[in-house]
C-alpha cells in the first residue's frame, strides 16, 4: 500500500485488495455464464439501450447505443450482432476494435434496475447480406459488430436504486444544463454558432437517425 495526494491511501496489489473486499459467493458466482442462457436472451431482447466499452492503443471508450427493443440481434447462445447506426462518425470504438478485439456490453431496460453485462471479444462485418437485415427505413448500417460472449452475468439492482434513475420525481429538466450549442460554441471557441445549432439539432436528429 502506498500513499499519495494529501497522505491518502492506496491500494496497489490484488492481494491487498482481496483482504479489503474478500471473494465473491453465492448468487454472485452462480449467475456468471459463458455463454447466454434464455433467462439473459429475455433480457438483451427487449434491452432499448446499452453501453459499449473498448480499449485501443490511444485509450478507453465508453459509447451509448440505442434503437427500438432488441436491436442487439442474438445469433446462438454465443454470438450477438450490433448494428453501428448513424452518429458523430468519430467511430471510436471500431477503431479501438480493429486494434484490440476485447469489449464490454452493458444493457439498461427502463423500469428495471437490474443491467445486464458480456464480456467477450467482437469483430466489425461488412457483409452485404447482414448489413441489409438491419436496415430501417430502407437505410441500413455501415458496419455490424459481431460479439462473442466470455463472460455474461446480471448486475445486482443496488445501483440504480441509489440513483433513482427511473424515478420521474428525480428527472432533470434539460433547461439547467446548458444546451449543446452553448457548450460546443465555448469550446470550439466561437467557431461554431451555438443558436443555430441548437436551432438545427431538432431538425437534424430525427432526419439522422438511421
Amino acid at each position: 500500500m502506498t500513499t499519495s495526494g494529501a497522505g491518502a491511501q492506496t491500494i496497489t496489489t490484488i492481494a491487498e485488495l482481496e483482504a479489503r473486499y474478500g471473494f465473491p459467493s453465492g448468487g454472485a458466482v452462480a449467475k456468471e455464464l459463458d455463454h447466454i442462457a434464455d433467462h439473459y436472451r429475455q433480457m438483451i431482447e427487449v434491452a432499448p439501450f446499452m453501453a459499449l466499452a473498448t480499449v485501443g492503443p490511444d485509450g478507453l471508450d465508453c459509447s451509448p447505443r440505442g434503437d427500438k427493443p432488441g436491436f442487439v440481434r442474438i445469433v446462438d447462445d454465443k454470438t450477438v450482432l450490433i448494428p453501428d447506426r448513424r452518429g458523430n462518425n468519430r467511430i471510436d470504438s471500431l477503431r479501438n476494435i480493429v486494434h484490440d478485439n476485447r469489449v464490454a456490453l452493458l444493457f439498461l431496460i427502463p423500469g428495471v434496475n437490474e443491467t445486464l453485462r458480456i464480456n467477450g471479444t467482437a469483430e466489425i462485418s461488412i457483409d452485404p447480406a447482414l448489413l441489409e437485415s438491419f436496415a430501417i427505413e430502407e437505410k441500413a448500417p455501415r458496419s455490424v459488430i459481431v460479439v462473442t460472449v466470455e463472460r455474461i452475468y446480471f448486475q445486482c439492482a443496488k445501483a440504480l436504486v441509489r440513483s433513482k434513475l427511473w424515478d420521474p420525481a428525480v428527472q432533470i429538466p434539460r433547461t439547467r444544463l446548458p444546451s449543446t450549442g452553448a457548450m460546443i460554441e465555448a469550446m470550439s471557441k466561437g467557431a461554431i454558432d451555438g443558436a443555430a445549432y441548437d436551432r438545427e439539432l431538432p431538425i437534424r436528429i430525427p432526419k439522422q437517425l438511421w
